[in-house]
């Protein structure tokens, strides 16, 4: 289980200043103070090498500026209908990765940008199976089965996935931290709708599955022996199927192919960054919330093969 995301608070640190600093002072001369005291006291508090570690997701509409005024009032709408079913997607086809979310905690951990946002999660594999699944949601509406008539008045779209691994931390009921800056940035570079990840995203799949490539075989038992799982509820393995993991490993469904790249190197804070292009390929039956006796098989394509430079 992942520890809190620590908290700051305004009041705490305005304590600590309260009797370490004056807010205003006007002197007929200027000092350089000695804040070595306040340091020391600011540096306990924050604590920053004991912050805890999240992985980010970013999900970006591309080229969102490029639709018409009309359509542009409108893609909101969609997107916050498109990310609600992957919600319920993820609670449903991954009961046991996805036991300790539930959509008021998402929701709660998703920071809006308008033509996307970035989402928080414990770890790189949560915020893989969301983008999954996200991919195959949007797929649905690309092929006109989710609100048809409205996806031809908008037309389709398409969807650039970065994912980082790093320290998180919240002030104010906001998220701050290395990941998110560094999920931004790798965001920016990008102009070819990939789904990228860095350097620590690509170390925790080495890590904990002898790399990301065997996400087209490892099944939901070598998963729950993953030493972040394994505080989990097990009794969840045997009374919920999960639709990307089965109890055997396979390539009929799910996940059916990896291909991963280094393309490069990014600056953030003066530190470099490795970046990796990241290509799936998944299958998934998916049934009608509206109607039980309706379903489809989708395979869909999570990032591209494009290969060139950030």
């Amino acid at each position: 289980m992942a520890k809190p995301i620590k908290v700051f608070s305004q009041e705490e640190i305005q304590h600590i200043l309260s009797y370490h600093d004056q807010r205003i002072i006007f002197e007929k001369t200027n000092n350089i103070p000695n804040e070595a005291e306040l340091r020391e006291l600011l540096n306990e508090y924050v604590d920053y090498q004991n912050i805890n570690t999240r992985s980010v997701l970013g999900i970006d509409i591309y080229q969102y500026s490029t639709y018409g005024e009309f359509e542009q009032t409108l893609i909101p709408f969609i997107f916050k209908s498109l990310f609600a079913s992957t919600i319920r997607l993820c609670l449903e086809n991954h009961k046991y990765i996805f036991q300790e979310y539930d959509e008021a905690r998402i929701n709660r951990n998703f920071i809006s940008t308008g033509d996307g946002g970035f989402l928080i999660f414990s770890t790189p594999l949560h915020a893989l199976l969301f983008a999954i699944n996200f991919a195959l949601i949007l797929r649905v509406y690309n092929a006109y089965h989710y609100f048809p008539k409205l996806r031809h008045i908008i037309g389709g779209m398409s969807v650039r996935y970065p994912i980082t691994y790093d320290k998180i931390y919240s002030f104010e009921n906001n998220f701050y931290g290395r990941a998110i800056i560094n999920c931004a940035r790798i965001l920016q570079r990008d102009s070819l709708n990939r789904c990228l990840i860095e350097e620590n995203v690509h170390r925790w799949f080495t890590l904990n599955m002898e790399g990301i490539e065997n996400l087209q075989v490892i099944s939901i038992e070598e998963i729950a022996n993953i030493s972040y799982f394994q505080e989990y509820n097990q009794s969840l393995l045997t009374t919920s199927r999960d639709e990307i993991f089965g109890k055997e490993s396979t390539r009929r469904k799910g996940v059916i192919n990896s291909d991963i790249l280094k393309i490069g190197k990014i600056m953030s804070k003066e530190t470099e960054i490795s970046i990796y292009n990241l290509h799936l390929q998944i299958s998934q039956r998916l049934r009608n919330d509206d109607d039980a006796t309706q379903e489809k098989l989708v395979t869909v394509s999570l990032g591209n093969l494009n290969t060139s430079g950030i």
